[in-house]
């Protein structure tokens, strides 16, 4: 029998992928297959994917990667892999830490924009100047300060602001598809068949959730997928958010603030106290392709939406928010929240 040998496959940054720190890939395939994917429409669909114009060129260097056997003999310099990559865009990323203090390391030279985003707020940052990166260079960005977005006050909202729908409730599988690695465990959202159980706890109406009696942890399902019919067809699904108003402002605009953690091939519309206008108040139109249901996941790409909501359509008392998501061709065309606020007027 031949000697056991290590196979080890080295990453040593991934700045040459698409996606950005929240793109998920995979690394292995059952049995002992390692991975190393370039590019992917995995958990994403294919705004991700390269789109070319005809005889458009184009040309890029992927990786370094690097394969490891513990006994392979040493080869040619593995750092000729980037005489090419030098001239490709890259993203870099990084973490502030508790104080909020961050460094960006070993960032080759060119213009960039700087963004970022912090957990528990919605929205990104943009720095206003381009960033010129030159050979050596020590660039002191000062006090970065980013004013998240907000028109007045909260009514109320749903949810955390941190991109994912890990705070909602994840239904328990049917005992048929039980993955065992995932029974007690955090991530409840890895187990099969989990989009079935929504016509399951939901036979005859959607889901329902009144501000100040329910628990987003509890009754918000954590993703609003299509109904399955006795005919093996699909339907969309409307859920209603009911809140109360002691007064309303009827020359105001209150506005509410959507945020996904994931679309596929979904639409969100937005109706207010009356679910059946032929034109909603917003749509989003058809969005996304990242297919996080079908592939066990709790976010895809992020979205946020900012709709303005007229006093005038607010009654003094019990309003309801009607989202609805029409598109049914399949099980898998969804959404995912990840946060919703409803702001009053300042």
């Amino acid at each position: 029998m031949d000697p056991p040998v290590g196979f080890w496959m080295v990453i040593p940054s991934d700045e040459f992928r698409t996606g950005g720190p929240f793109k998920q890939n995979l690394t292995s395939h059952v049995g002992p297959t390692t991975l190393s994917v370039f590019i992917s429409a995995h958990y994403t669909g294919d705004e991700l994917v390269p789109k070319f114009g005809q005889g458009e060129a184009w040309t890029k260097v992927f990786g370094p990667v690097f394969i490891y056997l513990n006994s392979v003999m040493d080869g040619d310099n593995p750092l000729t892999l980037w005489d090419d990559a030098k001239r490709q865009d890259y993203q870099f990323w990084t973490r502030a830490d508790e104080m909020g203090y961050f460094a960006i390391n070993y960032v080759r030279t060119g213009d960039y924009n700087l963004y970022a985003f912090v957990p528990g707020f919605i929205g990104d940052y943009r720095y206003d100047d381009i960033i010129t990166i030159t050979p050596g260079c020590e660039i002191e960005m000062g006090e970065i300060v980013y004013e998240p977005l907000r028109d007045g006050p909260t009514v109320w909202e749903i949810g955390i602001p941190d991109r994912t729908a890990a705070e909602y409730y994840v239904p328990d599988p049917d005992p048929k598809y039980v993955n065992k690695l995932y029974v007690n465990h955090p991530d409840r959202f890895r187990q099969y068949g989990l989009w079935e159980r929504y016509s399951e706890l939901y036979p005859t109406q959607d889901l329902v959730y009144t501000v100040g009696q329910s628990d987003y942890t509890k009754d918000w399902f954590f993703a609003q997928v299509t109904r399955k019919k006795d005919n093996n067809t699909y339907q969309g699904t409307t859920w209603q958010i009911k809140f109360a108003l002691d007064t309303v402002d009827q020359n105001g605009t209150y506005k509410l603030r959507v945020a996904l953690a994931s679309a596929s091939l979904a639409e969100l519309q937005v109706r207010v106290n009356n679910p059946s206008t032929n034109r909603p108040l917003f749509s989003s139109g058809l969005i996304g392709r990242d297919n996080s249901i079908a592939r066990h996941g709790i976010h895809g790409l992020y979205w946020l939406y900012n709709i303005d909501i007229g006093g005038g359509m607010l009654v003094q008392g019990e309003n309801t928010i009607y989202l609805t998501q029409p598109r049914s061709q399949s099980p898998f065309q969804a959404i995912m929240y990840d946060y919703i606020r409803l702001e009053a007027p300042s």
